[in-house]
């Protein structure tokens, strides 16, 4: 270590909000360059190729052949896909000398896909799985978390390349499977669940979750079966519908300063229910619709539209799930501006009936099936509407799925209800189908001598937020603690005290390497106690401390993980320590 670019450091870095960034910054591990950007230093970087070589490892096993595609792409490949405007600003955007726009690649479909059309042309070419690891770049409107969520990051992403849907689905499992031993080997304790695609394309999608209370995506268990999601592909069950004859009709009553919800309950149980006389159940905020306005703009577009999203009032709109239901639509609130240029609008007291009127996108949860009676806006300001009846006094123009989903709601495969939790994405899988190939007229010819559509699959692993996940769920209050695996060492011996010690470890640490083991010696010029904290910081899970007991002939051999510590003969302590590391 005396020669390592190595400066660890006592405090955590100020901008740092999870432990994996105050961890991998202070052991050493990255430095940050700008926001969302990191420099990996050495021990870090060898922690990012020791993940990198599992995943080429379980990649290559299960049929993949590694390539290396440019991460600079010329802008009209992307257009052609539709995804120059998709993404949006998210994109990193550049021009040339000449001026022919260019980015920087957050991911490689319409590459992969021109790679296989200049190279194959027959069915028997195919089946065929390409993949890379390099770094991918995304304008991140806020980088946070160090390099969970980064502009710059590391990724595999593969492809593969099949003649028809059984082939495609079989391609599908076989990286799912070796997903799962991927994960398995780094360590770490995930869920896959039902996924979106996004501005991918495809069907059928999966993502792998790593557990963790500090993930930025929210996901979904039953309690009683296996069905998970992400949040945003959970499907709510809708009710059965309901006959509409015989319902009272809709009324409306002056309901004055009832903007929000919890006004409009408290002063209907205050006002109308006694006006209503016995029988009637006091109201509740599941029986109001609250319609919540957003305007809408489709890629490459300067002209935004209004859409209404009617909800049940005891939910609030996830904007994320909207955001994803719509993407690649851009999706943002109404501003004052925007009520002002629609004066049907009667903020807080919006109905249905203005919306369709005026032509207005109207969209309304699951929950809202024909013969449902709401309580709702009645275009007026301080005026609602009651027992307005879907179906039968308002159509509308279809459905989505985006309030929030809580603790207790019923699962969708209809079996006990779902709790949430919060994981880390450190891998999806997609069934492209043929989006891209239909794009780029990928085309085999078949054993008829016919062209056949080739289709797709997608495949990524972020390799850099997987070490990062692992920290998160591997640390202690002292520091890291890696899994042998993807450690950058498999034993870290400690030389401490001014006599032998140093000398010692060196040569513990000479014969453990003719052993065959991955030596980290920490040989400086340090006090003891700087170099106990360095060990348990950096996180190698088998430590050997060479110190004050080599006087009567004993080191201590400690292990990471557990904190089990043993005194042992000096000449007994390569075996043991080979022993320990094959545990």
């Amino acid at each position: 270590m005396s020669n390592l670019f190595l400066r660890t450091l006592r405090e955590d870095p100020a901008d740092a909000e999870v432990p994996s960034h105050k961890l991998l910054v202070r052991a050493g591990y990255v430095r940050r360059a700008a926001p969302g950007i990191y420099t990996w230093l050495p021990l870090g970087k060898m922690v990012l190729e020791n993940v990198a070589r599992v995943v080429r490892e379980e990649m290559n096993a299960m049929g993949g052949q590694e390539v290396l595609l440019p991460a600079l792409l010329p802008k009209e490949y992307y257009e052609a896909s539709g995804r120059w405007e998709e993404y949006g600003d998210t994109l990193f955007r550049l021009k040339d000398r000449k001026g022919a726009d260019y980015l920087l690649g957050p991911t490689h479909e319409e590459l992969f896909t021109l790679l296989v059309k200049g190279e194959y042309s027959s069915y028997k070419d195919f089946p065929v799985v390409l993949y890379q690891i390099q770094e991918k770049f995304r304008d991140e409107a806020r980088p946070r978390a160090g390099v969970l969520r980064g502009r710059e990051f590391h990724m595999k992403d593969s492809y593969s390349f099949d003649i028809d849907d059984e082939g495609l689905q079989e391609s599908y499992d076989r990286h799912r499977a070796a997903y799962i031993r991927i994960f398995d080997r780094l360590g770490l304790e995930y869920v896959i669940v039902s996924a979106t695609s996004g501005a991918m394309g495809g069907s059928a999608s999966e993502e792998f979750l790593a557990v963790a209370a500090t993930g930025e995506d929210t996901f979904v268990r039953s309690t009683e079966s296996d069905y998970a999601a992400n949040v945003e592909a959970v499907r709510t069950p809708a009710p059965a519908e309901l006959p509409v004859e015989g319902l009272p009709e809709a009324q409306v009553h002056h309901t004055p300063d009832t903007a929000t919800i919890q006004t409009l309950v408290d002063f209907l149980n205050n006002t109308v229910l006694n006006d209503a006389g016995p029988g009637r159940d006091a109201f509740t905020e599941a029986d109001t619709l609250k319609n919540v306005l957003v305007k809408t703009r489709a890629p490459g577009s300067e002209d935004w539209e209004l859409l209404a999203i009617g909800v049940p009032g005891d939910r609030e709109v996830d904007f994320k799930r909207l955001e994803a239901a719509l993407e690649p639509t851009e999706v943002a609130l109404l501003e004052e501006a925007d009520f002002a240029a629609n004066p049907f609008l009667a903020k807080g007291y919006i109905g249905p009936k203005a919306l369709l009127d005026n032509k207005v996108r109207y969209l309304v949860d699951p929950r809202v099936v024909t013969g449902t009676a709401w309580v709702t806006g009645a275009d007026k300001t301080d005026h609602h509407v009651i027992g307005l009846v879907a179906g039968r006094d308002f159509t509308p123009d279809g459905t989505i799925d985006v309030a929030e989903v809580r603790d207790g709601d019923a699962s969708p495969d209809g079996r006990g209800t779902l709790y949430t939790a919060r994981g880390i994405e450190i891998g999806h899988i997609f069934q492209l189908g043929r989006k891209y190939a239909d794009a780029f007229k990928l085309d085999a010819l078949g054993p008829d001598g016919k062209p056949k559509r080739v289709t797709m699959g997608s495949y990524g692993i972020g390799v850099s937020r997987a070490v990062a996940s692992v920290v998160e769920q591997s640390h202690d209050d002292k520091g890291i603690i890696w899994p042998r695996e993807i450690s950058p060492a498999d034993v870290h011996v400690v030389g401490t005290g001014k006599g032998g010690e140093v000398e010692e470890a060196l040569r513990i640490g000479g014969e453990l390497e003719a052993r065959g083991l991955r030596v980290l010696v920490d040989d400086r010029k340090a006090a003891p106690g700087v170099k106990f904290n360095d060990a348990e910081l950096l996180g190698i899970p088998t430590v050997v401390i060479v110190g004050r007991g080599l006087k009567e002939g004993l080191v201590e051999l400690r292990d990471r993980r557990s904190g089990e510590r043993s005194d042992v003969p000096v000449g007994e302590i390569v075996d043991r320590t080979v022993t320990a590391c094959s545990e």
